[in-house]
């Protein structure tokens, strides 16, 4: 009897190598898909060129460097047994083209590579800000399967050429040479291995020397001599002024006045500027939205993965809580949800007095059109500056608003898409000013420009319905962007920072252009020294401001040190006078907001970067910006026991609030009260806005009896957000409970006045009224019966 028996038979080195050419291929062909897309896009002039040359060079560099690592784990897994060591290097090179694949894919829209900046997010935000930059689509799956075929079908390839390849010895010394070679090309983001260069960015991330070289406790911290720079451009009134902030989401200077490279879509910003004080070379410090507001209201340093990240805010003053404490209102409108990028946390540190956010906004308001995934970030412009207008009440005392924009961020879809896509159009043809490449990136990002032209619109209406209100009289508006908005391309590393800075107002006395460089850490000590100079005001006498006075010459110059965060854990970059050290390299900055590659020293520069950067890490990790008894308005974050919080992360683990939110409303729901209000309180400590862990709080103490507790805690709900039904529901099931539908009355008013139209608040309201006629209500509350008569006949 003849029997066949099956032989694995090992791989050699042979097949290792077939492998590593394989996946070179692979690479080369996303190199490719790459070049493609920014090729159709406008960003590149062609597909094939000396950058795809270098490319490919890079690709053969990182295919040796992987080569080199990954031979003696496909040795010892092929010892272990036959074909475990080809199919683990299989599995390997799979995973990493599926990461270059991300990673390219991620450049293709930002423009800038992928690197330690990722450590400054965690899931959620990356889901969420993916969702809603236009969703998952299903093309970079198809790419993955053809890539993956693709590199199958070259491994397959690479076995009509075994004699050549068996003669490649030694192996592991060409490998070596071939990575040696390449690290002596000049690499670019864009010609680089996207995989190589995040692996590259972490490790120097990781290894970086953030230590703080000085004896001195509180090193920012000094005398506040205050420089009033803009009081004499300024007719001030007797009464302190309100200040108003617009921050226009992604407003770089490209586009806005003369000489923009893409002007021509913010038409009344543009004539503003010749209205104002306006800044043509500001420069904002942080490269994304989460920086904007502890530098330009607060002036404060950045942090590890910037300072609202910081899991324990240190001792500060900002624009908030300085104001707020010689009188004034403080409030922030926004469109999306304050508790991104713990933004809520940190303006309830500061004891401000009003957050209008995504969830005080009723169903008469239109969100922003969702993407292909269903998600949107919140409510565009329009609709948040209507929204403010709304409830717009005048104050005996002064105001500071301060508002954040929405609609020019990804995924660009401004309401009435049409109509905006049309003006583009429309402007491209009129317009005899651009050049081919700027007209083409136009052309091919018509979401942007009219994302752009809604948001000026937007602006505009805004300040005309400002005008009828009695206090613009007496009111400074301050504009600028967060930084400049990604997906177009950028002329250099700088102009992601380069914004428009305009101060707008009746009081101004003329109009001033001025293109002296200052930025945004230089805001809050400026307006601090013109108010305390003319009006009797309460000020620290030393502050830690990273900024001074706004630089006011009229041509242009750079006298600052200026420290610049392009993302989350990337501070690379810092201008030093008319120096800018970014990512090794040392360039002159021109009058333009050009940069020019120099040959000068950088030693002195990078050490200055290097000081600020043991600077930063020591004032915001140790709690030593300004001491604790100096400190305005101290509010703690709810503390835990360490047994708590063992608890805590044995239900919930990771930054799903929501998800933890269901979890407290299971365990109350099976009348376990106490682990649900541990649960809510730990909530609230990280996520202050969250509307839903407090009315569970309300609720709780309602069932458990104590409806004084309870009500308590659905009023400062109600004060927190008068357009969310469950508050009503949950407020008149309370003192329904208690006996106590008196409330019923007063709070009538303002379910008319938010326009309440929930069919379960419309019962809940019958229910009381029903209950007081039985008791017999008091002749003054004939009217206010009669009105709730009417409203239950229309309800029903």
């Amino acid at each position: 009897m003849e029997i066949k028996v099956n032989v694995l038979y090992r791989a050699t080195l042979r097949g290792y190598t077939r492998l590593i050419i394989a996946f070179l291929f692979s690479l080369i062909v996303l190199s490719i898909y790459q070049y493609i897309v920014l090729y159709y896009k406008g960003v590149t002039d062609r597909i094939f060129g000396m950058s795809f040359i270098l490319a490919v060079v890079h690709h053969i560099g990182f295919s040796a460097l992987i080569g080199l690592l990954f031979v003696a784990p496909f040795k010892f897994f092929e010892a272990i047994k036959p074909r475990l060591g080809i199919k683990f290097t299989f599995a390997i090179l799979v995973l990493l083209l599926l990461s270059e694949l991300i990673l390219i894919g991620y450049y293709t829209i930002t423009y800038v590579p992928l690197g330690s900046d990722i450590l400054g997010y965690n899931y959620t935000d990356i889901k969420d800000t993916m969702l809603k930059s236009g969703g998952i689509t299903m093309y970079p799956f198809l790419i993955l399967v053809i890539v993956s075929a693709i590199f199958y079908g070259f491994f397959k390839l690479t076995g009509t050429f075994y004699h050549h390849i068996s003669k490649m010895f030694p192996f592991t010394i060409m490998l070596l040479s071939l990575f040696l070679m390449t690290l002596f090309t000049q690499r670019k983001p864009i010609n680089d291995n996207k995989t190589q260069y995040m692996a590259y960015s972490l490790i120097l991330s990781s290894l970086e020397d953030e230590k703080y070289n000085s004896t001195v406790e509180y090193p920012l911290l000094k005398e506040n001599i205050q420089e009033d720079v803009l009081g004499a451009y300024f007719n001030l009134k007797e009464e302190k002024p309100n200040i108003v902030f617009i921050v226009v989401e992604g407003l770089g200077r490209d586009f806005v006045g003369e000489e923009a490279q893409f002007g021509g879509f913010t038409p009344f910003i543009d004539d503003l500027t010749k209205q104002s004080l306006y800044w043509d070379n500001f420069l904002s410090n942080t490269g994304r939205t989460y920086g904007v507001i502890p530098s330009l209201l607060g002036s404060l340093p950045f942090g590890k993965t910037g300072f609202m990240d910081l899991e324990e805010l240190p001792n500060k003053y900002t624009l908030f809580s300085i104001l707020k404490n010689n009188g004034y209102r403080t409030a922030l409108y926004m469109g999306a949800n304050s508790s991104f990028d713990h933004m809520d946390t940190f303006l309830r540190s500061e004891n401000i007095d009003y957050i209008l956010d995504r969830s005080k906004f009723e169903s008469k308001y239109n969100l922003q059109p969702a993407d292909a995934a269903g998600a949107s970030w919140g409510y565009p412009d329009k609709e948040l500056f209507k929204k403010a207008m709304a409830i717009y009440k005048p104050e005996n005392s002064p105001r500071l608003d301060v508002f954040m924009t929405l609609t020019t961020h990804e995924p660009f879809l401004p309401p009435n898409q049409e109509y905006y896509d049309e003006k583009v159009i429309e402007i491209l043809e009129k317009s005899n000013t651009y050049d081919s490449r700027t007209r083409k990136i136009i052309d091919k990002n018509k979401g942007i420009f009219g994302s752009l032209l809604y948001g000026d619109e937007a602006l505009k209406d805004f300040l005309s319905d400002y005008k009828t209100k009695p206090t613009y009289s007496n009111t400074i508006f301050v504009i600028t962007g967060d930084h400049r908005l990604i997906p177009v391309p950028q002329r250099n590393t700088l102009s992601r920072f380069h914004v428009p800075f305009l101060i707008y107002s009746p009081l101004i006395k003329s109009p001033k252009k001025i293109s002296s460089v200052s930025s945004h850490f230089d805001v809050v000590p400026t307006l601090l020294a013109m108010l305390s100079k003319k009006y009797q005001m309460t000020i620290p006498k030393k502050t830690a401001w990273m900024g001074s006075a706004i630089d006011m010459h009229e041509e242009f110059r750079i006298t600052k040190d200026i420290p610049l965060m392009r993302n989350k854990n990337e501070l690379k970059d810092f201008v030093s006078k008319t120096d800018f050290y970014s990512d090794g390299d040392v360039y002159t900055i021109k009058n333009n907001m050009d940069i020019v590659i120099t040959n000068k020293e950088h030693n002195n520069i990078a050490r200055l970067l290097k000081n600020f950067k043991g600077v930063n890490a020591y004032v915001t990790q140790e709690n030593k910006i300004i001491p604790a008894n100096s400190v305005i308005y101290k509010i703690e974050k709810d503390k835990f026991s360490k047994q708590e919080m063992v608890w805590i992360n044995s239900q919930f683990n990771g930054n799903n609030f929501d998800n933890a939110y269901e979890t407290a409303k299971q365990y109350a729901f099976d009348g376990d009260y106490e682990r649900s209000l541990l649960l809510t309180r730990y909530i609230l400590s990280e996520v202050p806005s969250h509307i839903d862990a407090k009315i569970l709080q309300g609720r709780i103490n309602a069932w458990k009896g104590d409806y004084s507790r309870a009500i308590d805690i659905f009023e400062a709900c109600l004060e927190a957000n008068a357009s969310y039904d469950d508050i009503y529901c949950a407020l008149l099931d309370a003192s329904f409970w208690s006996g106590n539908n008196d409330i019923v009355l007063p709070l009538f008013e303002k379910i008319q006045e938010n326009n309440i139209k929930s069919p379960e608040v419309h019962e809940k309201v019958e229910r009381a009224y029903k209950q007081l006629q039985k008791k017999g209500a008091e002749s003054n509350t004939v009217i206010v019966n009669s009105k709730i008569e009417a409203f239950i006949a229309i309800a029903n």
